[in-house]
Formats: structure tokens, sequence, C-alpha cells
């Protein structure tokens, strides 16, 4: 198991669970039979790349990008050196508009896990090819469990939810002591209904900056 540094005490119950011990079992075969999504290395990037002590955004996406090289454990992230996805470029574009900053040249939203967001999908995993082939395996106990534990263990986090999928899970969220910031998702078949305009990213450092945190820095051209 990769070392998740001060997560791995929280999400230890997790691990143990019978119900994760199904989820490994059935990864171990698709990773063995099929191509699998992201690298099984990178599984659990998002973890890595924002310790808990750290974090103080929740970014919601559903599940991995499916094509070869794009994946690498952060939603809505891809490698450098692959072309953005048309969400990606909707979520560029409205950063751009909100913020101001200029268009990055990359995809790669690492900076941003480093910065305290947690770039999480509700499913880990995906069959090449196959949007949401793995969205029934599990994933949604052990990142539901994710996410109600950010809510109850933290304060004034921004939790982002973008789309019906990431949406859903606001039961989740304890509301009194956290924001929840919502709209459609970016994909051009959803943006125009209220994305663009959202303004989430100012939304979000204007909420950390009122309860005592430093605000993200969002531009990727740096």
């Amino acid at each position: 198991m990769i070392d998740l540094g001060d997560w791995n005490e929280r999400l230890a119950p997790l691990f143990r669970d019978e119900r994760y011990q199904k989820i490994r079992s059935f990864l171990i075969e698709e990773y063995k039979n099929h191509t699998v999504y992201p690298d099984m290395y990178d599984l659990y990037n998002c973890f890595r790349f924002t310790p808990f002590e750290n974090l103080k955004v929740v970014l919601l996406g559903q599940d991995p990008y499916h094509n070869e090289g794009q994946a690498h454990g952060l939603c809505f992230s891809v490698q450098k050196g692959v072309k953005n996805p048309p969400s990606l470029e909707n979520i560029f574009k409205e950063l751009k508009s909100d913020v101001g900053c200029g268009l990055p040249d990359h995809g790669n939203l690492t900076k941003w896990a480093n910065e305290g967001v947690l770039l999480m999908n509700t499913a880990l995993t995906v069959r090449a090819h196959q949007a949401n082939s793995h969205a029934k395996c599990g994933w949604a106990w052990f990142t539901d469990n994710v996410i109600k534990l950010v809510s109850d263990q933290k304060e004034h986090v921004v939790f982002i939810l973008w789309g019906g999928n990431a949406r859903s899970k606001k039961p989740l969220i304890d509301q009194s002591k956290h924001l929840i910031l919502e709209c459609a998702h970016p994909s051009p078949l959803s943006a125009y209904n209220g994305f663009f305009g959202c303004k989430h990213f100012t939304k979000t450092n204007e909420y950390l900056t009122a309860h005592g945190k430093a605000p993200i820095d969002w531009d990727l051209t740096k």
C-alpha cells in the first residue's frame, strides 16, 4: 500500500473493511485482464498530493478519464502533453473569466492539489474507453465515507459540486460548518446551463479568507 501520509490513519478503517476487500479483489482481476485507468500506482494521488491537514477544498468528479494517457488520479486533471478534454477546457474558460488569469498550456491540476484542493472522483478507476464501468464496484461507498470524514473532522471546507453526480453528495456534508458551491457540470452538454458565470473560484477564496485561511492560487500559468 502506498504511504498516504496523514490520511493513513484516517482511511485505515475503510481499507480494513470487507467492502474495500471486495473492491480490491475486483481491481486485481480488472488490472490483470483489462486496461484500467489510472495506473494502479496513481490510484490514490488525490490523497498523496493533498494532505488532510492542508485540505481546504473538495472538488468532486465522477470517474476518471478513460482514454490513454489522461487519468493520473486527480479528477478533471490530465498529464502534461495530453490534449485537454472538453470539460477541462471549459473549466479553464470559467477560471479565466472569473479570476482573470491566463489559460495554461497544459491540463495538469497537481498545483491545485498541492494548494489544498482534494481532486477526488466518486469512482477512482475506470476500464479503458468505458465510462462509468467501475461505478458499481463499491467505490461510491468508499468515496462517500471520505466525503463524510472530511465533513465531520474538518471545519470551513469548500465543497465544489459540479453536475448531478457530485450534487447528489450534498446530504453527506454538514452545511452548518462548510460551504457548498454547486452548479451544472462543465461538460459541453451542460456548461451553458449555469457553469459558465458560476464564479466558484472567487467564491471559494472569499469564503476561505473570511475564515482565516489562505486563498487558493488557481493560476496554473505560473
